[in-house]
């Protein structure tokens, strides 16, 4: 996460921390009202990435849910044989809750991006 952020960051340029600096403002102010706002606009795509990468592939969302749906998948079809009708809930359960947060995150990109370059 602090990677993805620290790319956003270096994605602005030095001339316009230069040109900021120029204009009076002191290094606090240059922080709060240019640097993070343009750095956060550039890193929701990878953050995003990130937290739905957490929410897919660790083992966090096994410990807040208590099973895995994953590992209750695997349980079923080796219980039951039903392979397809297992993995397409597995697919469909991933579905209504990562989709939700896809949707979101698409929304903040586009918003934070018209509040930058207008388009």
């Amino acid at each position: 996460m602090t990677e993805s952020f620290r790319s956003g960051l270096d994605a602005i340029t030095t001339s316009q921390k230069d040109s900021v600096l120029s204009l009076g403002l002191k290094k606090t102010q240059l922080f709060r009202y240019i640097l993070l706002p343009q750095a956060f606009s550039y890193s929701i795509p990878a953050l995003g990435a990130n937290c739905i990468f957490l929410f897919k592939e660790t083992s966090v969302f096994t410990a807040i849910a208590g099973t895995d749906v994953t590992t209750m998948a695997i349980s079923l079809i080796n219980t039951e044989g039903q392979t397809y009708e297992n993995l397409f809930l597995l697919v469909l359960s991933y579905l209504v809750v990562i989709l939700p947060f896809i949707v979101l995150l698409s929304y903040l990109e586009k918003r934070f991006r018209y509040a930058e370059f207008g388009y």
